[in-house]
């Protein structure tokens, strides 16, 4: 993991947060996340303050609105399905604007978009904030399995390496004249697949072989070794206190 890797998501800076270690921000993004889904639903105002503090973050990240809300664009699905729970949904109903609804199915539909975009955006912030290659590092100095961040580390890798490849086989087909335009050229497209597996395959075989030769014995060297003083672990920590805090009023009040 010595190599850098750039993602479309991360928007580089000088900011507070993204000084902050890896390991640090993972562990409270994913505090945060724990303590958004614990809150009840029926407390509709704690999930506004989980919206305040998620836009403080993005101020001192000088994240953009307009950067952040475009990549929550990735949540529609899940939009669209929320929004066809009050129809299908059994129980007492209501009627909104003549239509007749229930009201689990909405009060269902509100916690899947409320949990589900502070999720999201708590996720899109720490991309925005993070190279993907401090995120391994994280991860491993999270202590998780190395076998998983290693898988994590050569899925990304080669999935960029597998879109490049799959961009030349198109540029070769357009430059040979051929356009896809029915069901006819299917067979022409299923044969591009399988070309594209053998290739991804053998060059999986290449570079496996080398990082062999070159010592690999099933666990990668740790070039840069992150650590994070008390400091910045009572920074990155003020989100989740603060989460915490609205949750603890949530059921309380």
């Amino acid at each position: 993991m010595g190599a850098g890797h750039a993602h479309k998501l991360y928007r580089h800076g000088h900011s507070p947060v993204h000084a902050l270690p890896p390991h640090c921000k993972l562990a409270a993004a994913f505090a945060f996340v724990v303590v958004v889904v614990s809150t009840p639903r029926e407390a509709v105002w704690a999930f506004g303050l989980y919206a305040v503090l998620i836009a403080a973050v993005a101020a001192a990240a000088r994240i953009p609105a307009g950067f952040l809300l475009r990549r929550l664009l990735i949540e529609v699905p899940f939009v669209a399905f929320a929004v066809l729970m009050p129809f299908v949904a059994q129980g007492e109903r209501v009627e909104v604007l003549g239509m007749s609804l229930s009201v689990s199915g909405l009060w269902g539909a509100w916690n899947v978009l409320a949990k589900g975009t502070l999720g999201v955006a708590t996720s899109v912030l720490l991309a925005s904030t993070t190279e993907l290659r401090a995120l391994l590092l994280g991860l491993q100095q999270l202590k998780l399995p190395p076998l998983l961040v290693q898988i994590a580390s050569f899925m990304i890798r080669y999935g960029d390496v597998i879109t490049d490849e799959l961009r030349r086989m198109s540029i070769a087909r357009r430059s040979r004249g051929f356009e896809a335009r029915g069901i006819r050229h299917w067979g022409v497209l299923a044969k591009t697949a399988g070309a594209l597996f053998i290739r991804s395959y053998e060059r999986g075989e290449r570079v496996h072989l080398a990082m062999v030769s070159r010592g690999y014995a099933g666990s990668m060297p740790v070039i840069d070794e992150v650590v994070a003083t008390r400091a910045q672990w009572a920074y990155a920590a003020v989100l989740p206190a603060a989460a915490l805090a609205v949750c603890l009023m949530g059921w309380t009040l």
